[in-house]
């Protein structure tokens, strides 16, 4: 099972600053507890300087984690708030037919709604839904 975290790097803030992305090892632990050998795709691990890039590099960065979203067999997004490139990467898995779930206090946002599975409004309830289970008969 090949599992690609999506989710908020730098949102909408202004300059080259992200948030914080402890969100991306709380969701990779959870899966290794229920599935140890799920490879998982961390975009923040791949590119940890991102916000440092030229032009050219953000885009190849850019364009190939969203290949990569679409690669997958599931994409979790974290979007406490909005996300353009998110959003890209789960139209990307979305379009390729995979399984996309999304943790986010934004149900009604149209990408969220139209595009996930499942909607968690915070990473404590997918968690307790992953302890308990969730991805259990997953057809991957």
């Amino acid at each position: 099972m090949r599992v690609f975290i999506a989710g908020i790097m730098q949102g909408s803030k202004k300059g080259k600053g992200i948030v914080s992305q402890d969100y991306r090892q709380i969701i990779r632990e959870v899966i290794h507890e229920k599935y140890p050998s799920a490879e998982v795709v961390d975009p923040f691990s791949l590119f940890p300087d991102s916000p440092e890039y030229d032009d050219e590099r953000a885009r190849q960065a850019l364009l190939t984690m969203a290949e990569e979203a679409g690669n997958a067999d599931i994409l979790i997004a974290y979007l406490p708030v909005a996300s353009m490139g998110t959003a890209i990467e789960m139209i990307r898995a979305y379009d390729n037919g995979k399984t996309v779930i999304s943790i986010s206090p934004m149900a009604e946002n149209w990408v969220v709604r139209a595009l996930s599975q499942r909607v968690f409004s915070t990473l404590d309830g997918f968690i307790e839904w992953m302890r308990s289970g969730g991805l259990e008969g997953h057809p991957v």
